[in-house]
């Protein structure tokens, strides 16, 4: 292959005229996004030459004729999933992921859309629902997919024996070829020859070529001998010819269409700048999923034939690997109820009709088959949100497995290749035997009824002889799937993983065709060089080197769980579940919805510690670059649950800056921000002065502007006095349903002393004893600007000071979510090992205000017949870290209490504020981004009469700032509620 540095090549001549982004040198901010831009999904990574961002197809012009000139080559990227190295190489990454994401039309009539590469699969269909269509392919990674990854790897998902792949639903695009040429492929009229065209010298030798090479009996034999057997529905290796002689020129029924071929052509031919695609009607009514549960794998596998006798909508597979990962994990344990004692595999088939009677019949056709061949133990029958859950649970997969201790993990590898439903049980008991002989275990799930298990073996890549085997059980499967005449790629392509065996699979004669075909569309190779043709060796550009000793790295906060930093970063797989957005909805990651850009990823922060922790001698310039790439997390512990492997960056980000502050100093506002209990102390002595200067907008602006707040941000007022003052003046209330301690956070005690006020009012009128007990602030201000020895300090004082207080009859109960849920989350890592068991005790039964209302509902000691009858209806806007670590449940049954209350949650995110992140003022516009996403359209849209609700301090600030709408804590709603 061709390789250059980036010093050799003048990318400033890009500049001047070009509309996008493009990040080319070694400067903090560049090299930063081109180490980012070295790894997709799989496990291959290479720093590219540059990284450009287009506005417009004049932009990718203009990239084409500088590769041209210099012998480059360009790699399209859309969402970065890919998990055979695509997207990664030496070249220039495009990514369309950004700019190119407009619904162009829409025929309802027609059933087409049309759209640019940048749009994702599930916010497309979210837009077609009304019009009752959809786009049929649906991948795991839906939430984040963009049709251009979709048509370069001809992406099938787990409804593909239903709704077909992505081939299947391509009508037209339009391209840009590798001379510039801008151009369209679709049907051509012509039955007999490919027709003349006036669109461009390029465009009509492609067509003449391609139509003479296929119109020739030697290759057509070639391509009907050695492409893998028709009853094999997912068949992606190397370029499609053989979809292209089932057209009519050669005997076929549809129109030829050169559609067919660039649909998993992996952006090797041309660049895709629009797509018409063809709609489905939106599915039946009705879905039911039958839950098959097994006690082998090839019971399973056995039960998955009998069930495509019954024509299903889907007929997914997913192994004990996986549903044991779901155990532990934040979200997914809750999606395991359907689970009946332990399966070793589990085969998911849904069905779907007008009407639930009619599905219930169509299982039970099914499950009495099932029986009379005694396959299968128990058969659940799941519908609606309880269906939704256990899909999750499959969908998951890739990134649940991560959560592996130890270097030895799951790789992509044999995972994408397909054999006809009928040899699936035979090829994997062989596959067994080859794992067996290179003695390594998988994961086995996924997409059953189309002949395709996703099998990972677990291979310690950091090894010589880790990677000799990762070739080794390749070069086998490959000799096992052409006894099966199967597929090496289905639906995940061969990019440079699999490009090495396509000749050994297809035979040479095969693969010279697909030369031919790349050297026709693109001769100088400008488009995606060294994937599916001339790849280099699939062991080479790993992302580990081998045998390479990883540094030891000290942290303050406790990783011995994931079993250290380093290993935390790691886990992050490439799959991109933080691509998602405000239309797919969740809370991660908030900064990425706002600005839809990689750098602010998960991914990307995950990425940058990686490399950062990997280096022998980390050095400034590498601290910089991932201090870059850090500053927009705002901490909002949406990773923590959302991502399948759990990658915390919150977590990571405060235990970097620590380190970066040790050998660098702690900046005047990062103090400042940390140290705000001790300043709200002193201001205290004199609220009125504090409350003057912020209350008066040209002062708070002068203000502002001192510490580095934005001037438009206002500030929250201080009280009269404490919550903590307050509470010893008052008289004790009403014992006769015990004691409950109260954790007076620093918000709490100092701006929002009313609400404290209410709690403490709304539990003794309830009949319990409020005591707040000795105890320090949480430390969440210096956790959130990376101070954590000093909250480490802070934490061991609390635990110290409340482990012998409290327990489940005398629980710790918080307002305010982000202080009281450091006891769960933080604490637990920060305290030393002689304290931890003291910690864990205390962390399970610190409960927020809403968690322990809800706990007494529950107890039958709070009744509704205790508030009002009246009739209002609640928004709700959760706080990030309540989602994250607890449940908005409790919150909901809290304000529900009151009968004719109504609870609606906002399908919003993070808010935006997040602490002080939304009063930096080089924060502050990107924090009223993310409040524009949903919250705040959504608090306008309201009649006065209908209440907002907040648990945040911050959350209410913002919505104060952003819609100016006061919102209220659910304390203040059931205190009013109270008869």
């Amino acid at each position: 292959m061709f390789y250059v540095t980036t010093t050799q090549l003048p990318f400033e001549q890009l500049t001047s005229d070009f509309e996008g982004e493009l990040y080319f040198d070694t400067t903090t901010p560049h090299q930063a996004i081109r180490k980012l831009y070295s790894t997709d999904a799989s496990v291959y990574q290479e720093m590219p030459l540059a990284v450009a961002l287009p506005r417009s197809s004049k932009d990718i012009q203009q990239l084409i004729a500088f590769a041209t000139r210099h012998q480059l080559t360009l790699i399209p990227r859309a969402a970065g999933t890919s998990l055979a190295g695509q997207v990664v190489g030496n070249g220039i990454v495009i990514d369309i992921s950004k700019y190119f994401d407009k619904i162009l039309e829409v025929n309802p009539q027609e059933r087409w859309v049309r759209v640019q590469p940048g749009v994702i699969r599930d916010d497309l269909n979210a837009f077609l629902r009304p019009y009752g269509l959809m786009f049929g392919p649906e991948t795991s990674t839906a939430s984040r997919a963009m049709v251009g990854g979709m048509i370069g790897n001809n992406s099938c998902g787990l409804h593909s024996i239903s709704w077909g792949t992505t081939r299947d639903h391509l009508l037209e695009v339009k391209a840009l070829l590798s001379d510039g040429s801008e151009v369209h492929f679709g049907p051509e009229v012509s039955k007999t020859n490919s027709p003349k065209n006036t669109e461009g010298d390029l465009k009509q030798k492609i067509d003449n070529e391609i139509f003479a090479l296929l119109s020739t009996p030697s290759y057509q034999e070639e391509i009907h001998r050695n492409f893998p057997k028709k009853t094999v529905t997912r068949r992606n290796t190397g370029y499609a010819l053989d979809a292209l002689l089932d057209t009519a020129p050669f005997g076929g029924t549809e129109a030829f269409n050169l559609c067919r071929l660039i649909a998993g052509s992996e952006g090797t031919l041309c660049f895709v700048t629009e797509a018409k695609l063809n709609l489905l009607p939106l599915p039946p009514a009705e879905l039911g999923l039958l839950c098959i549960h097994c006690t082998s794998l090839h019971e399973s596998l056995l039960a998955n034939g009998l069930a495509m006798r019954h024509q299903p909508l889907a007929s997914e597979l997913v192994d004990k690997y996986i549903m044991d990962f779901t155990k532990g994990h934040n979200e997914y344990r809750h999606n395991r109820f359907f689970i009946e004692g332990d399966p070793a595999a589990m085969l998911m088939v849904e069905f779907g009709a007008a009407t639930r009677p009619e599905v219930e019949a169509m299982a039970s056709r099914l499950v009495a088959e099932l029986k009379a061949a005694n396959l299968g133990y128990a058969y659940p029958l799941l519908f609606g949100d309880e269906s939704k859950k256990a899909w999750d649970v499959r969908k998951a997969g890739l990134g649940l497995i991560r959560n592996l201790p130890g270097d030895t993990q799951p790789v992509n590898l044999i995972e994408d290749c397909a054999v006809a439903v009928e040899d699936l049980p035979d090829y994997i008991q062989d596959l067994g035997e080859v794992l067996q002989k290179h003695g390594v275990h998988a994961s086995y799930y996924a997409h059953a009824g189309a002949g395709e298990l996703h099998v990972e073996p677990m291979v310690n890549l950091k090894t010589s002889e880790g990677k000799a085997t990762f070739r080794a059980i390749l070069a086998d499967t490959a000799v096992l799937l052409k006894k099966y005449n199967g597929s090496l790629s289905g639906e995940h392509g061969d990019g440079r993983l699999r490009g090495e065996f396509i000749p050994f699979m297809m035979g040479e004669q095969v693969y010279e065709l697909f030369r031919k075909v790349k050297a026709i569309f693109d001769p100088n190779g400008v488009f995606n060089r060294g994937k599916i043709v001339d790849t280099p060796p699939m062991n080479e550009f790993l992302r580990y080197q081998p045998d390479q000793v990883a540094p030891k790295t000290e942290t303050v906060f406790d990783f011995s769980h994931q079993e250290s930093i380093l290993r935390l970063a790691e886990k992050c797989s490439g799959s991109g579940d933080c691509r998602k957005t405000q239309i797919t909805g969740g809370t991660m990651c908030p900064s990425y919805m706002a600005s839809r850009r990689e750098r602010d990823t998960t991914r990307a922060r995950a990425n940058m510690l990686r490399h950062f922790y990997t280096e022998a001698t980390p050095t400034p310039t590498s601290a910089e670059e991932t201090k870059e790439i850090l500053d927009l997390c705002l901490s909002c512990k949406g990773c923590k649950s959302e991502c399948p492997s759990s990658v915390d960056i919150a977590k990571m980000k405060a235990e970097f800056l620590q380190s970066y502050y040790d050998k660098n100093g702690v900046p005047f506002r990062a103090r400042l921000i940390a140290n705000f209990t001790q300043q709200m102390k002193l201001a205290s002595l004199v609220p009125w002065a504090y409350n003057a200067v912020f209350g008066t907008e040209s002062l708070r602006k002068i203000a502002n502007r001192i510490v580095g707040f934005h001037p438009d941000r206002t500030m929250p007022m201080l009280s009269s006095t404490t919550l903590k003052q307050w509470a010893k003046g008052k008289e004790q209330g009403a014992k006769g349903k015990g004691q409950v301690y109260l954790f007076c956070d620093e918000f709490t005690n100092f701006n929002d002393v009313e609400i404290g006020q209410k709690a403490i009012q709304l539990l003794e009128k309830l009949g319990y004893e409020v005591l707040i007990p000795t105890h320090l602030e949480s430390g969440r201000t210096y956790l959130s600007k990376g101070l954590v020895k000093e909250a480490k300090k802070i934490a061991i004082q609390n635990v110290t000071l409340l482990k012998d207080l409290i327990s489940s009859e005398t629980p710790l109960v918080g307002i305010e979510p982000s202080a009281l849920l450091t006891f769960r989350d933080e604490y637990l890592d920060l305290v030393p090992a002689s304290l931890r068991e003291e910690a864990q005790k205390l962390a399970q039964n610190a409960l927020l205000f809403d968690e322990f209302i809800a706990r007494e509902i529950d107890a039958k000691n709070i009744r509704s017949s205790q508030f009002t009858e009246d009739r209002q209806l609640i928004k709700l806007h959760g706080h990030c870290h309540q989602k994250a670590l607890g449940s908005l449940t409790p919150t909901k049954k809290m304000l529900s209490l009151p009968q004719n209350y109504q609870v609606q949650l906002i399908p919003s995110g993070c808010c935006g504020m997040a602490g002080s992140f939304g009063y930096e003022t080089e924060h502050y516009e990107l924090s009223m981004q993310v409040g524009e996403l949903v919250l705040f359209p959504t608090v306008r849209q309201q009649p006065d009469d209908v209440l907002i609700a907040a648990p945040g301090t911050s959350c209410r600030h913002q919505i104060k700032d952003g819609t100016g709408k006061k919102a209220l804590h659910p304390i203040e709603i059931l205190w009013n509620a109270l008869r």
